[in-house]
């Protein structure tokens, strides 16, 4: 039995996976849209069995919503498909993976979970601020600020693991004077990139309801995972991210996440389809311990 047996149409499974292959406006060019079709592909590799854990996924089912039709749409055009979609299967499932894709499908992601944005918390594990200027339209380095300006309360926002010569001072100060909490990838190297996450989603459960996860690949160290284009040397450390996201998975108030910035077209030797897949497999045993607890 691998993961890929997990996963298909089961109405009633507590956890709900929407492919949002959204390429369009990326600051980078590149193949994002592919990213949903390789994690499947790449999901028989995985087993159900974690051994350092004794963990066994293999009663766990994953309802397949599909993937979008998103192809050469830009974001403030998939805006509403992703947002409807992610509302849908959160009135249903205990948590909602939305694969994407380029960073612009989180702005959608968070709206499906509370269009008021008044009970809702987002935290990335990101490089990058994602605070750029909105007013040349909408792309995958500016949906923070898109929030920002749809009514997100800064303190709602945890930005862990950013990275040094990577952001601007603009977005820095934009950040602060927010209230946005700045967690540096320093940070998480000194603690630990679980500690930090630990850390933020006690401060985010004190003040929302609901909980949205952005994983942006390209916090991982660059010699790690080649296949994200916005990766950079010394970021976090591959098994440090996989903690980060079993942690996450098993909190009661994460709801949704997504994952963004994976391009299969840089990968070397299947090396960040793996980590991909791996992703999504930490997530469910972060999920398992969620429901035991």
């Amino acid at each position: 039995m691998s993961a890929a047996d997990l996963v298909g149409d089961h109405p009633d499974a507590p956890i709900g996976l929407i492919g949002a292959p959204l390429g369009e406006r990326s600051l980078t060019p590149g193949r994002c849209d592919l990213g949903p079709r390789v994690v499947r592909a790449t999901l028989p590799r995985m087993s159900v069995y974690d051994l350092e854990t004794e963990t066994d996924l293999s009663g766990v089912r994953v309802h397949d919503a599909g993937d979008l039709n998103l192809k050469i749409t830009p974001p403030a055009e998939a805006f509403e498909p992703i947002r409807h979609a992610v509302a849908e299967q959160a009135k249903v499932r205990s948590l909602v993976v939305l694969l994407g894709g380029n960073n612009a499908v989180t702005r959608p992601g968070v709206h499906g979970l509370d269009p008021s944005l008044s009970r809702v918390g987002v935290l990335t594990l990101d490089a990058h601020f994602d605070l750029r200027d909105t007013d040349c339209g909408l792309n995958n380095g500016n949906p923070i600020q898109a929030l920002l300006e749809d009514g997100l309360p800064g303190r709602q926002i945890s930005q862990i693991g950013l990275a040094p010569f990577a952001n601007t001072r603009k977005a820095h100060e934009r950040a602060k004077g927010a209230g946005i909490s700045v967690r540096t990838m320093r940070e998480c190297r000194e603690l630990g990139a679980a500690a930090v996450v630990a850390e933020e989603l006690e401060r985010l459960s004190g003040l929302c309801d609901a909980i949205y996860v952005d994983f942006d690949i390209d916090v991982i160290d660059r010699a790690q995972l080649p296949g994200a284009p916005g990766a950079r040397p010394g970021g976090i450390p591959v098994h440090q991210f996989f903690e980060a996201t079993r942690l996450i998975a098993a909190h009661p108030k994460v709801a949704a996440v997504d994952l963004t910035e994976f391009d299969p077209s840089l990968d070397h030797g299947d090396l960040s389809s793996l980590t991909a897949a791996r992703w999504f497999v930490e997530l469910l045993a972060g999920f398992v311990r969620r429901a035991d607890a």
